[in-house]
């Protein structure tokens, strides 16, 4: 009797133990579930704003850099930038919606409720080495980007400010080997990111590598950017690089080309430069950088100089930057000389006048979550 009820008791502990285990391993998948599903999503973005001060010339909005973002005077404001964001084993999307004066910049072409779409996009991932993106995404080409957590300095570049924001379309992304990448990509015309209204299309292409301490990008794209018989062909060729010289050290350099057929008897018009970046890491908290850029345009390029008769113009700007981190919060001080092969800024005592040169000041801060 004794052995019986103990066989009991022993059978019931067992079975006890068992359901136990059972329930337990049920939480912690249920648990590893949750994590994982709560894990896949993201929620990131920036706020920032500006001060810009002119010396020697008006302090207005008509005297500044014929470059994107920074062109307010006094204390102006930038965006708000959300980025919501899914990440699965295969399959995920990018939500960017911005807000503020840079947004709207951003996304010049937009109207309705698109004004506040920067990117939005879903992308599968078919192999580990192939992945499709179908959507608005922004450019491949170039150095800088449109949020101002992506660059150096806080003014932004002639190259940049002429070249693509974003596009609509299909890319494909391979993973050559562990160095080598490339991208092919059929897009609406450039920054018609909403629909196409030409019924004419953009390719896109990229070779990618990547090493150690650094990375370079031959980028490219061909195509009618409006309607046939208004405009021809527009093709550009871009190299986006940088590398880590040292711990301390680090160099970024980004050269362009950009040319624009004339369905008639005219010459094809464009745009060319480059661009040198040296940033060094002083502290932990502080860095200097410089932006030292050449930017010409021929024949009468896309209007972002003043030119001469033969509609040909230049303009070398050099934009010193420090960039100081408090916790989530960057503040960029920064001064900028551009000097123009034309006479191009308005003068300070007299606004009918135009100088060859403007010096300049900004201030930038830049809250990142």
């Amino acid at each position: 009797m004794f052995i019986m009820k103990t066989k009991t008791v022993t059978k019931f502990l067992k079975n006890v133990c068992l359901f136990s285990l059972v329930l337990v391993s049920f939480q912690s998948i249920g648990q590893e579930e949750e994590k994982k599903w709560f894990d896949n999503f993201s929620v990131n973005g920036s706020v920032d704003g500006y001060f810009r001060y002119n010396f020697g010339a008006q302090n207005d909005n008509s005297t500044a850099p014929a470059t994107s973002f920074a062109n307010e005077s006094g204390f102006a404001l930038g965006m708000a930038n959300v980025i919501l964001g899914y990440e699965g084993e295969k399959v995920g999307f990018v939500a960017d919606l911005v807000y503020g004066p840079r947004g709207e910049d951003a996304v010049f072409l937009s109207t309705g409720s698109s004004q506040i779409v920067n990117q939005l996009y879903a992308y599968w991932n078919v192999t580990e080495t192939f992945k499709l993106t179908f959507g608005n995404f922004n450019t491949y080409l170039g150095y800088e980007v449109i949020s101002p957590t992506g660059n150096f300095n806080y003014s932004t570049s002639y190259m940049f400010s002429y070249g693509p924001f974003s596009h609509t379309g299909l890319k494909a992304d391979f993973a050559i080997n562990d160095k080598w990448s490339a991208m092919v990509a059929v897009m609406n015309p450039t920054d018609y990111t909403e629909n196409n209204p030409f019924d004419t299309y953009i390719f896109g292409a990229q070779v990618g590598y990547s090493a150690d301490n650094g990375t370079a990008f031959l980028n490219f794209r061909y195509g009618n950017e409006g309607e046939p018989g208004e405009v021809g062909p527009t093709f550009q060729v871009d190299l986006t690089t940088g590398w880590d010289l040292s711990e301390k050290f680090y160099l970024g350099v980004n050269a362009t080309y950009l040319t624009t057929e004339d369905q008639g008897d005219a010459d094809a018009a464009g745009f060319y430069g480059v661009a040198l970046y040296p940033q060094f890491k002083a502290t932990e908290k502080f860095s200097i950088g410089l932006r030292g850029e050449y930017f010409a345009e021929f024949e009468n390029g896309v209007g972002a100089l003043v030119t001469d008769a033969d509609g040909d113009g230049s303009v070398v700007a050099a934009t010193l930057t420090g960039s100081y981190d408090i916790g989530n919060l960057t503040l960029k001080p920064e001064l900028r000389l551009d000097s123009a092969s034309e006479d191009t800024f308005a003068d300070n005592d007299n606004p009918v006048e135009f100088n060859k040169s403007l010096s300049s000041f900004v201030l930038g801060a830049i809250y990142k979550f």
